[in-house]
């Protein structure tokens, strides 16, 4: 190969780079942008009324997709654990909605932020993958930063920070699944996750109805483009750059959530939540770089919400 072809190359992988880097930030902004209307909406409407909208809305936008996709439905590998990807996803968005019913977006998305930890852990639990001293180090590191923010105490533990860590977690577990079911096609694993919603809210919505006026059916919609266009974001971001060179930057959902938190909301993250989060997020960039030295750069992951 020529020097310029050479040269060429490196400018093309550095492009692709860069543009994944760039898509997961606006991708990261767009899932905080939209979790905060789901948080403006679950003040007036229910958590299920939420789900049901949203997804109504993902759907109207991913139907051409869908369509011109739709051999790639037939034939899915591992049906059961699908479904049980379907229904891990559909608790841990309404998990995550519910607990910001009661508490600042901020807090809620730093027990998100331990994901990453979790997914390590796990995956020495249960897939036995060979987990080092320095990442067991890092996972434990971690976990005392989720205790910083959590609080526990008799006078502060509470419910909603017990489902939004319930939440996380779930979310890890699903984290999981995904990277064992890599062969199949983004827009079915899209597809599969807002029909999931679809159902639960369909089931839950009935329960505490408020019939939505214009505006509010008009923010439901932006909720559900907005999880699209940020989904897709995503996909793209990690197929044009390695997941260890973009995922660390799904850190700064943390910083979007706080101005969000502060701008419509009024919330101001306490001491323990802003040291909390620090923490996991040095843990958790600590195993990605652990995961690109170990050449694993399949451990991705995605904002939640």
């Amino acid at each position: 190969m020529s020097l310029l072809a050479k040269f060429s190359a490196g400018a093309d992988d550095r492009s692709a780079r860069l543009a994944g880097i760039g898509l997961m930030l606006l991708a990261i902004f767009m899932f905080c942008m939209g979790d905060a209307i789901g948080k403006f909406m679950v003040a007036t409407y229910s958590v299920g009324q939420l789900l049901l909208l949203r997804a109504c809305a993902a759907f109207a936008v991913l139907s051409p997709i869908i369509w011109r996709q739709r051999a790639q439905f037939r034939n899915l590998e591992r049906p059961r654990l699908q479904l049980l990807r379907v229904l891990l996803s559909s608790l841990e968005v309404a998990a995550f909605f519910l607990a910001t019913v009661y508490l600042p977006l901020a807090d809620v998305t730093t027990y998100y932020l331990a994901c990453p930890i979790f997914v390590t852990a796990l995956s020495a639990i249960v897939l036995r993958e060979r987990v080092g001293w320095r990442r067991w180090s890092a996972i434990l590191i971690g976990f005392c930063g989720v205790l910083i923010a959590l609080r526990p105490s008799t006078q502060t533990i509470s419910w909603p920070a017990l489902i939004a860590l319930g939440g996380s977690f779930s979310f890890s577990v699903l984290l999981l699944i995904t990277r064992s079911l890599r062969a199949t096609p983004d827009v079915v694993m899209a597809s599969a996750q807002f029909a999931g919603t679809f159902l639960l809210g369909a089931v839950m919505a009935p329960f505490g109805w408020v019939t939505p006026d214009a505006g509010s059916l008009a923010l439901f919609a932006l909720a559900g483009c907005i999880a699209v266009g940020a989904l897709l974001c995503v996909n793209r971001s990690l197929k044009l750059a390695p997941a260890s060179v973009v995922v660390p930057y799904q850190y700064s959902m943390i910083v979007w959530a706080v101005l969000f938190g502060f701008a419509v909301f009024g919330d101001v993250p306490s001491p323990a939540t802003i040291a909390g989060a620090a923490i996991i997020i040095g843990a958790g960039l600590y195993i990605f770089l652990r995961e690109r030295s170990m050449g694993r750069e399949d451990t991705g992951v995605s904002a939640p919400g």
